[in-house]
Formats: structure tokens, C-alpha cells, sequence
């Protein structure tokens, strides 16, 4: 992850990262991000197609697609993780999203406390829109950052692995929010271009909120906090954040 690589058939830029999705994205000028989200999540197979339908009815390419946001049954280990990985890049394959391990698309993946989908599905997704009218900075949506690196080998780089004291969720946030700015540093953004901040985890981080967030200024547009789990058995804690400038609602 060292530079912004342009991905000229959806008009946005991305941070490289692993092959089932970029580290970031960030829009061409001239153009916006969109983020629709559906009202329950949507399995897998039937999101694919109605992503492709809502994006055909707003004459946008498949390849417009730049962010999705999806939901599990339950953690996984890293084996199952990448088998999951491996056919959630099969449809952007065909897209022509998807070509020799370099994905542009951000992801996140959670599972939650309570009513998680039997299978995984679509919460939620992004993609690029042409507009005459541009805020100042452009829009943008990173993937989502745990307490450990994201490469092969998570549990063996797990901040604090097994624990979950109040001092080790604050090391576990610290480093989550470390790694964010550490994109928002190549993408030439910062805490005050963010327009949405999401905390995913079922642990009590109240102790942490103003040290690690607030004096940050991690909390200026506030905090979406989601009662779910990442999708990686082990870790704890996932933070991500965006800067969309039109948010629709889609039917379940």
C-alpha cells in the first residue's frame, strides 16, 4: 500500500490491498460516490444482481462499482475466510473488476450479535456517479481496519490476542485507527474530510471514546456504532470511514 492507483473504468482511485478488496477508494473529479443501502441484507448471488440491475438503470457500468459492505452468519477461520474471499471475487471477475489478484473494490464484512442472515449477503454498496457539483474534497470510502495488519497470517498478528480488558480494547482501537491513518495519509484526506465513522464491535469502548476518537476528531459527524463481530475468528474490533455525498435506501 504505498500510492493511489487509478481505476479508469469506474472513475475512482484506490489503495491497493489484498485480493478480495482494496484498502480504500476515492473518486475521480467529476465525479461522486453513491452509497445505497438495502433495508435487510441480501444474499450474495441475488445482491450480484440487483447491483448490476440498479447500476444498468442509472447507466453505470458494472465497473462502477467501488465499496461493498456485506454481513456473515458467523466468524470464520482464515481458511474458510479465503475460500469465502474466493468466490466473492468470482462475479467481479466477470465484471471486469477482478483480474489477476488486484481488486479495486473496498469491503467490509461483519457479522452480527443478533439476527445475522443464514448465509452472506449484501448490507450495503457504493459506486461512481458523474456531477457538475463537487463538494471541496472528493468523495471517498475505506475498507475496514482491525487490530491487526491485513495480510495472510491474522492471528498470528493480533493485537493482544484472547484479551479483551478495557486496556487491551483501547490497544486494539489504537491500532485500528493507526492503520486508517495511515491510508488517509496516501489518500491526502484527514479526520476533518470524514463524514461518517463506524465502529464495529459488541465490546464496551466508552472508556475510549474520547482519547482514541473524540480528541482525534474522529467524532465530528458522529459515530455509527454496529452491534456485529468482524468476520475473522479472534479479532475484536473493525473502524472504517467515508465521506459520500448522496445516500439512497433500497427494499430488502
Amino acid at each position: 500500500m504505498t500510492q493511489l492507483l487509478h481505476f479508469p473504468a469506474g472513475q475512482y482511485r484506490y489503495l491497493p490491498g489484498g485480493f478480495q478488496y482494496s484498502a480504500a477508494v476515492v473518486a475521480d473529479p467529476g465525479h461522486v460516490i453513491e452509497r445505497a443501502r438495502f433495508l435487510r441484507p441480501v444474499p450474495l448471488a441475488e445482491g450480484f444482481e440487483r447491483i448490476r440491475a440498479h447500476l444498468a438503470a442509472l447507466g453505470r457500468p458494472p465497473t462502477a462499482l467501488c465499496a461493498c459492505e456485506l454481513r456473515s452468519p458467523a466468524p470464520m477461520d482464515e481458511a474458510a475466510f479465503i475460500a469465502f474471499n474466493r468466490a466473492y471475487v468470482g462475479p467481479l471477475g466477470e465484471w471486469g473488476l477482478f483480474e489477476d489478484d488486484v481488486n479495486p473494490v473496498a469491503r467490509c464484512n461483519l457479522v452480527p450479535a443478533f439476527d445475522a442472515p443464514r448465509q452472506a449477503g449484501f448490507h450495503a454498496f457504493s459506486y461512481t456517479l458523474p456531477s457538475a457539483s463537487m463538494r471541496g474534497a472528493a468523495d471517498f470510502v475505506t475498507s475496514g481496519a482491525a487490530e491487526c495488519p491485513d495480510r495472510p497470517g491474522y492471528r498470528d498478528n493480533i493485537v493482544r490476542l484472547g484479551e479483551s480488558s478495557p486496556d487491551a480494547l483501547v490497544d486494539k482501537l489504537r491500532f485500528a485507527l493507526g492503520d486508517l491513518e495511515s491510508r488517509f495519509a496516501l489518500m491526502g484526506v484527514g479526520w476533518a474530510d470524514v463524514a461518517d465513522t463506524r465502529l464495529y464491535t459488541v465490546h464496551d469502548l466508552h472508556h475510549a471514546m474520547q482519547r482514541e476518537l473524540a480528541e482525534r476528531g474522529a467524532l465530528a459527524g458522529g459515530l455509527g456504532w454496529h452491534w456485529v463481530r468482524p468476520p475473522v475468528q479472534d479479532l475484536e474490533i473493525e473502524v472504517d470511514a467515508r465521506s459520500v455525498s448522496r445516500e439512497i435506501l433500497l427494499p430488502a
